[in-house]
Order: structure tokens, then C-alpha cells, then sequence
């Protein structure tokens, strides 16, 4: 296991998760963890504490569990505080691209698109559609009972952004209003924008675009984790060192 072998090279772990939601309109959770080298580094089983149950909002009761059914691991858990909430949805996202932009999907595949989605998710298509607002949903195809179908996602938030093995894992941008809808992958910029790097220069094909944001680390996520976790303890465990 990853925490043990941590703990056998003389570091304490404390582990937790983060969804990329709560800074930008990505469904991302991941699990981070910090190794903090002890000042001895003993072995893990030296280090050993009695664990106890550690639930939070960064802290899900599966994880909270495994923690405490883990007491052999040495864990060092840092209390955090919330976690922001997110000021804008995806549309403030969309790039504004021209009617005439060949990223647009003919009306033929976008109605095939269409008539692969599921029952629910067509009728969530139609209310779209039937809407005197413009609105925005993402579309994953996935397999179910042997079939190709589509399933939308429309609350405001695109689906987890994945590398491009295979045509499923391209996620769709279906937008629709004022009685009629279109589609097209989402852009290069605006999976920039989803991973909180709207200014990353790219120079490269859609597909290295996608792939690489599909294998990222949400920018404002590290950069919470820094400002909350990392630079705190720095300057702890610097003030400790001066101190002796």
C-alpha cells in the first residue's frame, strides 16, 4: 500500500478528498494525499498511533473508515476549512463560437445524438429545447445493455474531463433553446477553462488538448491545498525549527 510504504520511508500521510466543483463547473473528485517527513523517521511500526474516526467534509465516511480500520498507518490529519463555493456555472465557460465554426456538428449527427438518448434524458433534451432560454448540458455516450446511448448531464456542471481513449470518453456539449438545439465537442479552452487554466497557451491538435486536461490536476484546487494546507504547515514546521 502506498500509505504504508510512505510510513516505512519515515513520513506521516494525511489523506483527503476534493471535488473540483466547488472552484470551477467540473464533477472531479480526487484523492490527495500529504507525506510529512518526521523529524526521527522511524519506522512505520514506531509510528503507529491509535487511529480514530475522522469524518468531514474532506474526509468521506469511506475514507474516515478505512482510517480508522487502518491503525497500523501512521496518519497525520490536518483539520481544513470549507471549501469554497463555486460563483459561476458552465455557461460562463462555453467559448462563443461562430454559427458557421466547423467544431458544430451537422444537424444529421447532432440528431443522431439526439435519438440515442436515453428516455430521461431525452425529455430533459425536449424541456432544453422547448425553453425561451438558452441552456447548456454535457453529454457522455456510454454502454448500456449493448447499446451505444447518451446521457446528458444539465445542471450547471460538466462531467468528470477524461482522457480520450475511445469515442466515449469525448464529452459532448449539447446546447439548446428557443426550439432548437446543436452540439460539438467541448473546445481545447474550454476544458482549459474547466480545469481552472484559462490561460494555458496550446499549440496543439484537439485530442493532445484533451488528453492532457483529461490527466491534469485542477489548478484552484492545488492552489487551495497550498494556501490552506501546505503553506500553513511550512511556516510551522519552520517556526518549530527555529525555536529548537
Amino acid at each position: 500500500m502506498a500509505m504504508e510504504a510512505l510510513n516505512s520511508l519515515g513520513y506521516s500521510v494525511d489523506p483527503f478528498v476534493i471535488n473540483a466543483e466547488s472552484f470551477v463547473p467540473q464533477s472531479r473528485d480526487r484523492l490527495f494525499v500529504v507525506a510529512r517527513l518526521n523529524p526521527d523517521s522511524l519506522p512505520a511500526t514506531e509510528l503507529a498511533e491509535p487511529a480514530v474516526f475522522y469524518q468531514d467534509h474532506l474526509r468521506p465516511r469511506k475514507l474516515a473508515e478505512f482510517i480508522l480500520d487502518n491503525p497500523q498507518i501512521h496518519w497525520d490529519l490536518r483539520k481544513m476549512p470549507p471549501l469554497p463555493k463555486r460563483q459561476y456555472d458552465l455557461s460562463a465557460i462555453i467559448e462563443d463560437l461562430d454559427d458557421t465554426d466547423p467544431a458544430w456538428w451537422s444537424q444529421q449527427r447532432a440528431e443522431y445524438l439526439f435519438q440515442q438518448m436515453a428516455p430521461s434524458h431525452k425529455q430533459a433534451a425536449e424541456a432544453m429545447i422547448a425553453d425561451d432560454t438558452i441552456r447548456y448540458g454535457t453529454v457522455f455516450r456510454r454502454m448500456r445493455n449493448k447499446r451505444s446511448t447518451a446521457e446528458m448531464r444539465r445542471d450547471g456542471i460538466a462531467g468528470c474531463l477524461r482522457t480520450p481513449k475511445g469515442g466515449s470518453a469525448r464529452q459532448i456539449l449539447f446546447v439548446a433553446g428557443r426550439g432548437s438545439y446543436r452540439a460539438r465537442l467541448l473546445t481545447a479552452r474550454e476544458h482549459a477553462r474547466l480545469m481552472g487554466a484559462d490561460d494555458f497557451k496550446m499549440d496543439c491538435p484537439l485530442n493532445q488538448a484533451i488528453f492532457g486536461f483529461g490527466d491534469a490536476v485542477c489548478v484552484p484546487v492545488v492552489e487551495w491545498i497550498a494556501r490552506h494546507y501546505l503553506n500553513p504547515l511550512f511556516a510551522e514546521i519552520s517556526e518549530s525549527t527555529i525555536a529548537a
